[in-house]
Formats: structure tokens, sequence, C-alpha cells
């Protein structure tokens, strides 16, 4: 295990490697925000809110963002502030976004369907100022959190985004009266963290991943998403990617189109209403949008190329996609390092159907076995990257020691190997967590919240594939003597506990008694092993 001063060190020489080399640079997003508008002042972004359209320029956006900032100025606000933003993608989370960033505060993004559980934890641990919501959306009822979360010793204030609001509470409408023009964006060392993000890992509690705006810029620029024409978002800008889309157009000049919550008729009408060029998700949007494209009639033939990630990647997948006319591609990241492989869609398709993308520019990857070393090419073993794009840190420094190895390397907890060529394929996972749709969740979390429950004596939470969501979460149960347990009984359970909807089991087996091995941990292989046993034969296989 690292001590943090030799983590720090290495990260200090690749960050000069990385300027060198002209990955980094000198300037700060600001900097790029104003340089954007100036060259691409009247590219568009499209955002369709509950369905309502709203078009915007990149100047307009640039000048209400600066006009935000000031009213924020006045609420205290300034440089290395934390705010809060749990928002879907609106305008006003754009308009947000880019004030918070001329501000040189952190904006830290908050995943729309995260419940208070977590997001009081984030808040806390955070020190957030200032907490951003709806009233209501969806069926998430925000308001019934706040009261909870006021009490927090460095929460300053809530701002309610939308409708409903509250007769006298801070809203949207309340920052617009209190900007003013001439706002001037406040310097920012390129180096500095402008992004907190939280993300479910192995521990129980949300990990904050930080990240400079060197890295992101870096991630932002990347020549993979340049010149493919609009571009079509629904991924949640409470994630990584979709946080960074929003920032495309007014950067780099990408026109594109937002949604707030996926809808695959919606979203099939769009791609040919608007001649969408590209997208991606993971595979639930691949799989709905060509459903409701054949089942209604839409014509998506604009389309050229769709991204694919998350877990449940797979062959046939980019086949279907291929079939379409727009080439599919898998590729590998994380919100730690969020852009290790990258596609083209001109290449071959076992190369875009068989590995998991090519080493983008300025990443490397080690494939190391259980002892650290290095295991010959062509061979498995556990991934370690490093990169430009890469994070800086968790908030919580301890849980560095445990994540990276002596170089600045990171460790993935993903099994792979490295070909030749440099394409990476994914052939297991050592971390103990489950990927539902894209989204990251902690078997530890469930299990703990679980073994709370009276009637459970032992739970051992564990991935179940499923063709739409990659995989869906499945507790294995042992129960206390003479107590039964139901898919209902856990439901009610874990909607009590406050978390996400989707961290919820989908799958309920129970056993008479854990695997377990000498020193008492749950062997994990072996449930996975007949619960895939048991899948396969309920779906005669």
């Amino acid at each position: 295990m690292l001590e943090l001063a030799a983590i720090e060190l290495d990260r200090r020489r690749l960050r000069e490697r990385w300027q060198s080399l002209g990955y980094h640079g000198n300037r700060s997003i600001p900097q790029r925000l104003l340089e954007g508008v100036r060259e691409y002042p009247e590219v568009e972004s499209i955002y369709y809110a509950e369905k309502k359209l709203r078009r915007t320029t990149n100047r307009e956006l640039y000048e209400h963002s600066l006009r935000i900032a000031s009213a924020l100025e006045k609420l205290g606000v300034g440089r290395g502030d934390v705010v809060a933003v749990q928002l879907p993608t609106w305008y006003e989370t754009t308009v947000l976004y880019l004030a918070l960033m001329q501000l040189g505060a952190i904006v830290l993004p908050i995943v729309s369907i995260y419940g208070q559980t977590e997001v009081e934890f984030i808040l806390r641990q955070s020190r957030a100022k200032l907490y951003f919501s709806p009233a209501k959306w969806r069926k998430i009822d925000y308001l019934r959190r706040h009261a909870a979360l006021r009490t927090l010793p460095d929460l300053q204030g809530i701002v309610i985004v939308g409708a409903d609001a509250p007769a006298g509470a801070p809203t949207w409408e309340s920052l617009e009266a209190a900007s003013t023009s001439g706002f001037q964006p406040v310097e920012s060392d390129p180096d500095a963290v402008s992004l907190l993000m939280y993300t479910s890992g192995t521990t129980s509690a949300p990990k904050g991943v930080q990240h400079t705006h060197n890295s992101l810029l870096r991630e932002w620029g990347r020549p993979t998403y340049r010149n493919r024409g609009l571009y079509l978002n629904s991924l949640p800008a409470g994630h990584y990617t979709g946080f960074g889309h929003l920032f495309r157009p007014s950067i780099y000049g990408i026109p594109a189109v937002f949604l707030d919550q996926w809808d695959a008729q919606f979203a099939a009408e769009l791609v040919q209403r608007h001649r969408i060029k590209a997208s991606g998700g993971t595979p639930i949007f691949l799989f709905s949008l060509l459903e409701m494209a054949s089942k209604h009639g839409f014509d998506i033939s604009s389309l050229r190329t769709f991204g694919l990630g998350g877990q449940g990647m797979t062959p046939e997948l980019v086949q279907l996609a291929d079939s379409h006319g727009f080439p599919g591609a898998r590729v590998y990241g994380s919100t730690e390092h969020p852009t290790v492989t990258s596609y083209d869609p001109e290449l071959p398709f076992q190369q875009r159907a068989y590995t998991d993308g090519r080493l983008d520019e300025g990443n490397e990857v080690r494939i190391v076995d259980e002892e650290g070393r290095d295991v010959p090419l062509g061979h498995e073993g556990e991934i370690l990257s490093r990169g430009p794009e890469m994070f800086v840190g968790y908030l919580d420094a301890e849980l560095d020691r445990d994540s990276f190895v002596a170089g600045g390397w990171l460790k993935s907890g993903d099994i792979g190997r490295l070909d030749a060529e440099g394409f990476l394929t994914i052939v297991d996972r050592k971390k103990d967590i489950i990927i539902r749709g894209g989204e990251n969740i902690s078997s530890v979390e469930v299990e703990e919240t679980l073994a709370r429950h009276p009637a459970v004596r032992a739970a051992a939470a564990i991935a179940v594939p499923d063709r739409m969501y990659g995989e869906k979460v499945c507790v294995c149960v042992e129960l206390h003597p003479e107590q039964s347990l139901t898919m209902d009984d856990v439901r009610r359970h874990f909607d009590q506990a406050g978390l996400a909807r989707q961290k919820t089991p989908e799958r309920l087996e129970i056993v008479p008694e854990l695997p377990r091995n000498a020193t008492g941990k749950v062997k994990k292989f072996e449930l996975r092993a007949k619960l895939r046993e048991k899948v396969k034969s309920e779906q005669g296989e």
C-alpha cells in the first residue's frame, strides 16, 4: 500500500509529462468557454424537457451563464466552493454548470435517481455550500428530503429549479431576478479541481472522484468526438459522460440534441426529425431505440455511429447496430479514468465486436498478475491504467492508497488482456460491483442494507445477466430459523432505506446456507455459476 506522499509525487511527474506532450495545457474551462463562444457563437443545442423543445446557441448559453454566475456570487459562491446539482439534463442545468465553472467553483453533479441516504452522505462529505434540485421530477418528490438536508452544517441554501416550488423558497427565477450584467469570469488554475463526482464501487458508501480543468478538457476534446455531426445525448447530467456532453457544443462547436430522460419512441422520432448522425449508451438504449424505430416506422438511417458502454456488451449487440446501417463499437472506461479506449467506426467488425476498443492516444495500460507482475502480451490479468484524462484522486484521500500502485497506475478491478495492436478486451470483473444499465451498484451496500432486515441472517448480492440492462441485482439470502422473505418484503425494505431504486434487488434466491471458504468469506463465484445455470434452464437454453 502506497503512502499518500508517494502517490502525489507520481501525479506531479505525470502532470509534467502530459504537459510536455501537449495533452494538458495552460488554459482553464472558463478560458475555453470564451474561446468557444467566439469561434462557434451560433452553434445550436436543442433541449427536450418533458418533450418540450428549447433551442439555444452558444452565445445565448454563455451570456446566460455569466448572469447566473453574478447571482451566485452574491450568494457567496466563489473559487473552490462545492455546489451540488441534482437536476435532469435541462437547459438550466447547462447554464448552471457553465456559471459554476466561470466562478471557479467545484461542480458536484448528483444522479437524479439517488435517494435521500446517498444525497445526505454526499452533501455532508463534500461540504457542499449550495444544493440545486427540482421540487418534483418523474415520480421523485425531492421536497420531502429538503428538511433533513437543511440540518447539514455546511449547506447554506437549497435552490429549486422548475415548477411546484413552495412560496418563498429560493428558485431559479429568484436567481434570474438577482442577476446583473458585467460579470468577469474568475481566473482558475488548469490543474485545480473543477468537478467532484460520486460513484459507487466496492465500498458501501459512494466515492468522491475529483477531476481538474485539464483532465476534463483532455477528455472532452478527444478526436473521436469531432466531426461526427449532430449528436443525440440522453445520458443523465449527473453522470460523467452526460455531464461532458453538455460542454462540447460550447467549447468544441459540436451540435447536440439533449433528452432529459430516455424515451425510446421519442428518441427514434428525434433521430428522424433532426437527422441525427451519432449517439451512444448502454444496451437498453440500443435495443429499445431499434425496437421503437421498427415498430413505429421511424427512419433512423441518418445515424452513422453508436458507441456502446457499460456491462453486457456482446458481439451480437454490435452486429445488431451494424445490421441497421450504423457501426456499433465497444469502449471501456470509468468515472476515474473515463476513456481508456476509444473506437473507430471504420474498424473491421471483429475488432469492434470482440474487443473493448483500442487504447486512446496518451493512455497506457498494464496487465498484471495477483503479485502485480506484468503478464505476457495476450495473457489475462488485472488492468492498470493511466492517462491525461484520469482523475486526481478521491476526496477521501485514504481511498487512494488502495487504488494506486507505484508510477501513478490506477487499479481498475477488471480482468482483461491487451493485444499487440493495442486493443483491450475485458474478460471478467475483480471488483465486487454490479453494473445495471450503466449504473455502478455496490454489492456491499446492497448486502449491508438487506442485513438490517430482521428475517435475514446473511446475504450476498451478485449480478444476474440481463439482455436489456446488462446486469440486474440478485440477492442470495440465508434466513434466520422460522423466518420468511418475499420480493415484496425486499422492495419495501429498500424503499424505506432511502436508496436509489435501481439498487433494489430484482431477483431473490433463498438458500439454506451461503457457501463460504475457510475464513468465512462467501464464495460468490459458486453462487454466480449456479445462478447462470439456473437462468439458462429457465430460458430453455
